[in-house]
């Protein structure tokens, strides 16, 4: 288990302070316990292939070029060479919609490990750090995936290309180019694949919508459980990076900005599962704090980061939401 350095430690000695969450999440090493295992298990299972995922769609390279040229002169050579450009393409981003229902499967198992029983949101922190580890990644997996998926507009064009040219075929009742390949997307699926590129976050949707279900179907959990695990995580990632001694800690460089993502992404995912978001004043996220720490970080570190929360939050604009924090988070 992660190496745990202090907890919930008090400012000061007075009583009425707020508390400060100085707890070290083993972010690198954390390894699970025997209540962790099976699920840990199951869950990196899935995990294993989350780098491949990152490589191909940050390397995804569009038909465009084949696309506008069998479109612009329409010859059997010229679309022939744009189906077999756009089949390729196809089949990664069935693997990349294939992938996220595997994340959907396995984010309502953590979150039950760490939202159910006795223990307080800082208990299952303290004592379930591998787990955490793995939301973690999964949160820092959903921005970096969606974050490569705005600046791609090539996806959803290779995929209505697609949609098109196999619509044209079976109306005409001609096999033309259609490969093995193709047949593989089935009508059904590739409906749902449609849906999901159709969001400009799609893995974003996945993940919130997996949460607020998991909500929904454990009735016996409050809702309180799952918000407060989120915003204490939250609270813990902003204190590691606000206590130089914390970060001290880290054996690897990269991991700040792992964290920094992964603050990011739980006050992204609280504001679509809370019912009044991460905004609003009282709200158990200190947003205003996360936001002058990602100002304090370089631009080429932050940006994307403070985009994020600016155009993939739900709750943001919304009247209730304080000034200071609109003025905060304007771009």
């Amino acid at each position: 288990m992660g190496k745990l350095l202090s907890l919930l430690a008090r400012d000061d000695s007075n009583c009425c302070s707020p508390q400060k969450y100085d707890v070290f999440l083993d972010f690198e090493n954390a390894q699970p316990t025997d209540g962790e295992q099976e699920t840990f298990d199951e869950v990196q299972r899935v995990l294993r292939n989350s780098e491949s995922i990152l490589e191909e769609i940050q390397c995804y390279k569009g038909a465009g070029k084949e696309i506008r040229e069998a479109i612009s002169t329409p010859t059997e050579e010229l679309q022939r060479r744009a189906w077999q450009a756009v089949m390729p393409l196809v089949a990664k981003l069935k693997r990349f919609y294939e992938f996220s229902t595997e994340l959907e499967a396995v984010v309502p198992k953590i979150l039950f490990q760490l939202c159910s029983g006795p223990m307080t949101p800082t208990q299952h922190l303290e004592t379930q750090q591998a787990l955490v580890k793995q939301l973690a990644e999964i949160l820092e997996f959903v921005l970096k995936f969606d974050e490569y998926k705005m600046k791609t507009p090539a996806i959803q064009n290779d995929f209505s290309y697609y949609r098109r040219t196999i619509t044209r075929q079976r109306m005409s009742s001609q096999d033309g180019f259609e490969s093995s390949d193709s047949r593989e997307v089935t009508n059904e699926l590739a409906n749902r694949m449609s849906l999901f590129y159709a969001h400009a976050t799609p893995m974003l949707k996945v993940l919130s919508e997996a949460t607020s279900k998991f909500v929904a179907e454990n009735e016996d959990i409050p809702i309180e459980n799952t918000t407060e695990t989120l915003s204490t995580m939250a609270k813990v990632c902003l204190r590691m990076l606000e206590n130089p001694n914390l970060i001290a800690q880290f054996q690897r460089e990269e991991t700040q900005l792992f964290v920094l993502r992964v603050m990011v992404g739980l006050v992204i995912l609280y504001d679509h599962v809370h019912p009044h978001g991460a905004f609003v004043k009282g709200s158990n996220v200190d947003v205003k704090g996360c936001v002058k720490l990602l100002k304090e970080q370089p631009a080429a570190r932050s940006e994307g980061l403070l985009n994020a929360l600016r155009y993939t939050t739900k709750h943001l604009n919304e009247e209730a939401t304080p000034k200071n924090i609109k003025n905060l988070l304007a771009a």
